[in-house]
Formats: C-alpha cells, sequence, structure tokens
C-alpha cells in the first residue's frame, strides 16, 4: 500500500455508503464493564450495522455474554448480535442457551465453532452429545425461527484446515446451512484478503465476505495472537512498529494510521462493509470510522 491516507481521503471527498460493524467482549469485573459501556456509548451515535458480543469456549462467558446483548437491547439504540459456539457443550445446553438469547429479544447469531478446549493449537474433539461442526449449529439456530445467521471465513484458511479447499469446503457447508453472512478472521495484508474473495466467489459463493479489521495498539501481543490464529504478519506492516515497545503514544497514532491506510485501500478496491474487532476500546475504531465517512446520529437512549 503506496498511497497516503491523506491522497485517499483527497479521492474520496463525496464517500459511498458505509456499514460497520463493531465487535465487544463481555466484561470481567466492575472495572471492565464501565470501560465497555463508555465503548458502547461512544459508539452507539455512529449507528452501526450492528455490534457483536464474543462468547467464551464451551459457554465459559455464557451469563455475561447474555447480560451484555440483553442490557444493549434494552438501554441503546444498537441491533446486537450474539457469538455462539459448540464447544464442550450438549445439544441441549446449546438450544436452552439459544432460547434464552431469543427471549431477549437477540435476532441476529455469530455462529462459531470455537477454539479447542485445551486452546488454540490442541486437537479439537466435538462434545459426545453436541452439534459437531459449524455446519450443524448454524441449522440449530436456524430451526428456531427468523434469526440471521453469521459465520467466520478465513482469508489466510483455519489453522486446522488441511488446505484451502477444505476449509471452503467448511464455509460452503455453513451457508448451505442458513449463514447469511461471512466475517473474516482479521489480516493486514489486504491482497490476501482479495485472493481469498476470488476463490470463494469461484465457488459460487455470494454471500457477502466482510473484512475483519483489527486496529494494532500492542504489536506484540498482536504478533503472538496472529501466529496462534494462522494470521500472517507482513515485514512492511511489523516495520512500522520497530523501536515503539515503550512509547504508547506513538504507538497509538501509527496503529490508527496503519489501520486507516489499510481501510481506505480496501474502500478503493470496493470493499464497503467492514467488521471492527475493538477490543473494548473505542477511540481507534471510532477514529478510523470517523475517517471513513461515519458521524454521530441523533440517538436518544431508551433507559
Amino acid at each position: 500500500m503506496t498511497s497516503t491516507v491523506s491522497a485517499r481521503l483527497s479521492r474520496h471527498t463525496t464517500l459511498p455508503q458505509i456499514r460497520a460493524s463493531f465487535e465487544f467482549f463481555p466484561p470481567k469485573s466492575p472495572e471492565a464493564e464501565a470501560a465497555l459501556w463508555s465503548t458502547i456509548r461512544r459508539i452507539e451515535p455512529l449507528d452501526p450495522a450492528f455490534v457483536s458480543v464474543t462468547y467464551g469456549a464451551g459457554g465459559t462467558t455464557r451469563e455475561r455474554t447474555l447480560d451484555t446483548v440483553a442490557r444493549l437491547k434494552r438501554e441503546t439504540t444498537l441491533k446486537p448480535a450474539a457469538h455462539f459456539t459448540c464447544v464442550g457443550a450438549s445439544k441441549d445446553d446449546i438450544d436452552s442457551t439459544l432460547d434464552a438469547f431469543i427471549a431477549s429479544g437477540v435476532r441476529h447469531i455469530v455462529a462459531l465453532r470455537g477454539d479447542p478446549q485445551g486452546g488454540i493449537g490442541t486437537r479439537y474433539e466435538p462434545h459426545p452429545n453436541g452439534y459437531a461442526q459449524t455446519a450443524d449449529l448454524v441449522a440449530a439456530i436456524r430451526a428456531k425461527g427468523d434469526i440471521e445467521v453469521s459465520v467466520s471465513a478465513y482469508p489466510e484458511k483455519h489453522p486446522e484446515s488441511f488446505n484451502f479447499d477444505s476449509d471452503l469446503d467448511a464455509l460452503e457447508a455453513k451457508i448451505d446451512a442458513g449463514g447469511t453472512r461471512a466475517i473474516t478472521q482479521f489480516f493486514f495484508d489486504n491482497d490476501v484478503y482479495f485472493r481469498f474473495l476470488d476463490r470463494v466467489r469461484a465457488r459460487g459463493i455470494t454471500i457477502p465476505i466482510v473484512p475483519g479489521i483489527l486496529p494494532v495498539e500492542n504489536f506484540t501481543q498482536t504478533a503472538q495472537f496472529a501466529t496462534k490464529a494462522g494470521a500472517r504478519i507482513p515485514p512492511w506492516f511489523a516495520r512500522r512498529f520497530d523501536g515503539l515497545d515503550g512509547d504508547r503514544e506513538t504507538r497509538r497514532l501509527v496503529a490508527a494510521a496503519v489501520a486507516a491506510e489499510q481501510v481506505f485501500d480496501l474502500l478503493d478496491r470496493g470493499v464497503f462493509d467492514f467488521h471492527f474487532y475493538t477490543m473494548n476500546r473505542a477511540d481507534l475504531a471510532y477514529a478510523i470510522a470517523h475517517l471513513l465517512g461515519l458521524r454521530p446520529a441523533d440517538v436518544s437512549h431508551a433507559a
């Protein structure tokens, strides 16, 4: 990516209709809850397409996820989507939890298999009385009624997939079961996303493939996580953060510039939907959304 952010901004004096969504995770403490809701209130006036709340493997955050999405539905104008996994749970447990989400007003589920209970890199074992794969979970969700279902996609293939063909087989199965949108794992090289999109479209898959964008605040932590998740860190990307481990403020400025450069390159190449992994922090995602042309709307809270 050689164009500067300012040059790209000048080319987009009238921006097309951008659709952005934002991902949060449920808080673990009162302090984390206060920080999360500060972030949510900051994002809310942008009127995003939806906001999603993650769900721990084996339902480890089930109650906190349910509490968060219920409060989002009750107290904000946002459209919440609940993440949901099938790791470590029986069909009965999953079905009852799905019923609780639906009873809270949720009509959008992000269906995921979930990481193995032993952590990323360990062998995945389906629950003996559970849903074996994501496609089975998607079908169970759709059987509950008019529920929108988003699924995951992996531009650099899922770390457990034997090859790209088997990875695309899994994506196709999720769509055949009722998935209507795919949100990608984060990536840092946009060419990776477009090569993946070419493979997907060649399969006859036509649903939206929304790029997942991770604004990087801590490069060292992100690099470690990316390695486990199978997301490559390009050398040019790593060089942007050289020497900044102890300089948080400069690192944040660089992170904003790098993420803005990435989204404007995607925009230049015809992408208008973006999913931001916020890490429960508003500033970077909000700034990038602002650059994309999203502006606060007149929002009145229900509470």
